[in-house]
């Protein structure tokens, strides 16, 4: 039985805690994880069909697909045959890994305007930059030619309803000339026309702190690789909360950074099933953070 004294006892310990802390009141599960594909390049080729439907059965509700061409399309699939795929199995695209290094080289635009009409026929809204070639990035002023030729493809897919973005590693961090390449880039692009794509593992790896980042440049990723770092092999991956990267502290200030798309990324495994891998990773997510 509850009395009068227990009650406003009770309630006293929850004003209290939530004085404490405020932010886990309001904190949410994640509902809705993604899966870079490149997790499963070695799958993707042999039987896409087959693969994305095992995606959607591993408890993913997004992906976000990389190495298309206008050539070859998404695994032989037209983008909107790779939509409509997608669709069947409850599955959207928020953004993809297109490669833009001739564009970053020498300005020319066909293949970004091949990437602009396979982002409209999937639904994407963004279109991630996954890397860039080091022979690009050498000096300052090629750091910061890069960076404005960046805004000036982001104000053409701004035209296009769509948003330009980077994916790191950890070269970008390489000391260059009194700064580095990632500051660069995020000092002197537009952060309503960029928006980072943060590669937690690679951020580790480089020795940086991801909530030291969120907190520098709040709202500025949209997206981030949730991946984890092996506990013996820092070069290796493992499932996400078997290794070293504390994924519920780090997601817990997603708000701070902006983030609205928490894609996964598994690029190896060890002695388990890659379809058993990812799934292990996204019960975690959504099970185990809170944002």
């Amino acid at each position: 039985m509850t009395t009068r004294r227990t009650f406003l006892t009770q309630a006293g310990l929850l004003s209290a805690g939530a004085m404490l802390a405020p932010h886990l009141l309001s904190a949410k599960p994640i509902k809705n994880v993604g899966l870079q594909l490149y997790s499963l390049r070695d799958q993707l080729p042999k039987d896409v069909s087959g693969v994305i439907a095992k995606v959607a059965a591993a408890g993913y509700k997004e992906v976000e697909p990389y190495g298309y061409s206008k050539k070859d399309g998404f695994w032989g699939l037209e983008p909107k045959a790779f939509s409509d795929l997608l669709k069947a199995n409850g599955l959207t695209t928020p953004s993809a890994h297109y490669d833009m290094n001739q564009y970053l080289g020498s300005g020319k635009t066909e293949n970004l305007e091949a990437y602009i009409e396979a982002a409209h026929a999937t639904g994407q809204s963004h279109i991630i930059i996954p890397s860039i070639n080091g022979e690009f990035i050498k000096t300052v002023d090629e750091c910061k030619a890069v960076a404005d030729k960046m805004n000036k493809a982001a104000e053409i897919l701004k035209k296009e309803g769509l948003k330009l973005g980077y994916h790191n590693h950890n070269f970008e961090w390489r000391p260059i000339g009194g700064t580095t390449f990632y500051d660069t880039v995020i000092d002197n692009t537009d952060p309503k026309l960029v928006a980072m794509e943060m590669d937690i593992y690679w951020v580790v790896r480089s020795g940086k702190d991801p909530l030291d980042l969120f907190a520098k440049h709040p709202g500025r990723f949209e997206f981030v690789h949730v991946k984890d770092m092996d506990k013996t092999k820092s070069n290796l991956n493992t499932e996400i909360g078997k290794g070293t990267i504390d994924y519920v502290k780090i997601l817990s200030k997603a708000k701070q950074g902006g983030v609205k798309h928490f894609i996964i990324e598994q690029e190896n495994y060890i002695n388990i099933d890659p379809y058993v891998s990812i799934a292990e990773s996204a019960k975690y997510v959504k099970d185990k953070v809170s944002i």
